[in-house]
């Protein structure tokens, strides 16, 4: 038994003075490796890039998906930026131009306090007769009354229909016809004005009609101002209509009929001015009924 614990110690001492001498060997200093070095660095260098290449390859992998997915959310929250940017941007131009259309339309209340001007703002507007009527938000409780005058800084857009306590209903120019007339003109130099009556709509062109009721020796042209004159009573004097488009006679030729163009887009009416002309006690009920029947 002695001898055998002998033998594997010896065998021990051996193997490490060995061990020790070929770690010596190995340290030192030398410009080629054994074959058995290069062999075992191979072999390890091999397995390395073995077990590496799998996991570097799934790792880029879910780098990648990483990146997309980062990617995706910068695009998201770069569209959501964009989106509201120009959002703000369709804001702020309809802030400037509700600014500008308001600053206008006081502008225009300062410049006609004689006709005790009430500063209204339409609130809606029924698709089945978008283009006749409107409703503002103003009533008899402001001051509202049956056919008062309606206008906007640009010119004149219609006449108070029906008024309620809190808000009113408009009927607009190209809602107008023989029976809802307007005493309008066209002032000319050296009292030459031509008189008639606003007596409705024509569709087809688009533009109101002017009967002219009192001839001049100049004929009309295109661009001249048609306003109202005041004559029947109800509507203010001096308030713009519109532009002369077109002049045509009758089939008998005995009377003409202006076309005109209104000043204001009826189509795009937010802000409104309801206006009265401060009525003398001598006005008669006859020449009201004639304006706004």
């Amino acid at each position: 038994m002695r001898l055998f614990q002998k033998k594997r110690l010896f065998i021990l001492l051996i193997g490490i003075i060995i061990l020790v001498v070929l770690i010596g060997y190995s340290l030192q200093d030398r410009d080629e490796e054994t074959t058995a070095e290069q062999f075992i660095k191979d072999t390890v260098g091999w397995a390395q890039n073995l077990i590496h290449t799998p996991i570097d390859y799934v790792t880029g992998v879910f780098k990648n998906i990483d990146d997309i997915k980062n990617t995706y959310e910068e695009n998201k929250i770069l569209r959501n930026k964009i989106a509201e940017f120009k959002s703000l941007q369709y804001e702020v131009q309809e802030l400037k131009e509700d600014n500008a259309e308001l600053r206008e339309t006081l502008d225009k209340t300062d410049s006609i306090r004689e006709y005790n001007p009430i500063q209204a703002t339409v609130i809606s507007r029924s698709s089945e007769q978008w283009i006749e009527q409107v409703t503002i938000n103003k009533g008899t409780q402001d001051g509202i009354e049956e056919n008062m005058a309606v206008m906007t800084a640009e010119g004149m857009v219609g006449k108070v229909e029906t008024p309620s306590k809190f808000t009113s209903t408009v009927k607009l120019l190209t809602g107008f016809d023989q029976f809802n007339r307007i005493s309008a003109t066209i002032s000319r130099e050296d009292d030459d004005d031509i008189f008639g009556m606003i007596e409705g709509y024509d569709e087809e062109s688009d533009h109101l009609l002017f009967r002219i009721i009192e001839e001049s020796d100049k004929d009309l042209e295109e661009g001249e101002l048609v306003v109202s004159s005041g004559m029947g009573g109800v509507f203010p004097a001096g308030l713009q209509i519109g532009e002369v488009k077109e002049v045509k006679p009758d089939q008998y030729g005995l009377t003409r009929t202006a076309f005109v163009e209104p000043l204001v887009d009826m189509y795009d009416i937010n802000n409104v001015i309801v206006v009265e002309r401060e009525q003398d006690e001598n006005d008669s009920d006859e020449n009201r009924e004639d304006e706004s029947s």
